[in-house]
This record gives structure tokens, sequence and C-alpha cells, in this order.
């Protein structure tokens, strides 16, 4: 971990329904020989105090990982804002000291090995509570950097204003966005549809890890 950032907690996000990929879990499809959830396993748990899966559904499936699973408490599948609120819930609960949480989709196999770093570094020099991954242009609002400070608004957003948008919530607090670079390979690519599989197997092939590496 890197010394000026504070303990954090990983939630990975693998509570959608991947309905393009035709059913199942997006996060347990292999790429180069592992599932995607192991490679981001792999990279993110370095930077994190301990990890979180976000599941719905029966928790059995992930038990391979040896992490806790916690699902929405705000039903209907909310969309990924429910999944953080449980995470910051179960954050409160069991790492009681812990202040803050980031929160990455777990069918992202190239994570950045920066990411918490970065994210803690952007919103300290904005000085706002929020900050959120970016690339190639595009923002990636969930994969975040939250504060357990902000978690009962998120509640009430959640539950009295039924907001389900998650960028429309963290322009609210404000946002800090903070870009990596595309090449060789865009970090927060993800695995939504069957072909992406053979992408990231072709991407996996032509990297060396040392492509990977933090752009420290």
């Amino acid at each position: 971990m890197h010394m000026n950032t504070p303990p954090t907690l990983g939630l990975l996000l693998a509570g959608g329904l991947a309905r393009r990929m035709g059913g199942g879990d997006k996060p347990l499809r292999t790429i180069a020989g592992r599932t995607i959830l192991a490679h981001v396993v792999e990279r993110l748990g370095p930077q994190c105090e301990s990890l979180l899966i976000n599941a719905n559904g029966d928790p059995a499936r992930f038990s391979d990982y040896g992490l806790p699973v916690v699902a929405d408490s705000v039903p209907d599948f909310a969309g990924p804002l429910a999944g953080i609120l449980a995470g910051l819930d179960w954050m409160a609960q069991h790492r009681p000291g812990s202040s803050w949480m980031v929160s990455v989709a777990a069918d992202t196999p190239f994570i950045p090995r920066d990411l918490v770093a970065r994210l803690h570094l952007a919103r300290a020099e904005l000085n706002v509570p929020l900050a959120c991954a970016a690339s190639g242009g595009w923002m990636h609002p969930v994969i975040g950097l939250w504060p357990l400070a902000l978690r009962e608004e998120l509640r009430h957003a959640l539950t009295v204003e039924d907001e389900r948008k998650i960028d429309r919530w963290t322009a609210r607090h404000g946002c800090a966005g903070t870009e990596w670079p595309v090449d060789p390979v865009d970090p927060f690519f993800n695995a939504n549809r069957p072909e992406d599989l053979t992408e990231a197997e072709r991407l996996f092939a032509g990297l060396n890890d040392k492509d990977l590496q933090p752009s420290s």
C-alpha cells in the first residue's frame, strides 16, 4: 500500500445480472487461465486493507475466493449505488476504524495497481469527498472512492429519493475525476459480451506485466 494512503476497503461489485453475456456471472468467466475476478483480486488486493464482494443471489458461488459476500439491502437491483451502500454498511459494522472504501467492477481484469493511491490523491487535491476513475475521455463512476461519512446521505438518496444514477449522486457532493492512459490497454476495460472475452485474451497475450505496473 502507498505510504500516504489511508487504510481502504476494496469492494468488488459483482451484483449485476449478466444478460449480455448470456446469464451467469461475468466475473467468473475465464481469461488467461484464471477467472476475471481472480485477476481483479490479485491487482486490487495489495492496495487495500481487505476485500469484500457485493453480489446478489447465492454467495456460495464465490466461496473459492475466501472473501465476505454482501448482498444489496435496497431491493430490486437498484444498481451500483445499492452495492456501494451495502459495502459502506458492512465496513461500518466490521471495520469500525476505517473511513474509506474503493469500489471496482468485478469484471475489469486490468484494474490499475495504483488505483487506490491515485484516487485518494485526486480527492485530497480538490478537497472533495469523492473521486472516480476516467480513461479515454470517459468517466467510470463505479470505479470510485467513497467516504463512510456519506453513508446516511447515500441511504437517503436511494431509499427516499429513489436515486439510481451514480454520477448524478456523486456530482451533488463533489467528485474528483482522475485519468489513466489507455495505452497499451485501457485499465478499465470490462468484459460485457462474449466477444470482449476474446479481446481480453488477445490483450493479455500482448502484455507483459511491466506494461501494467503503476504509472508513478
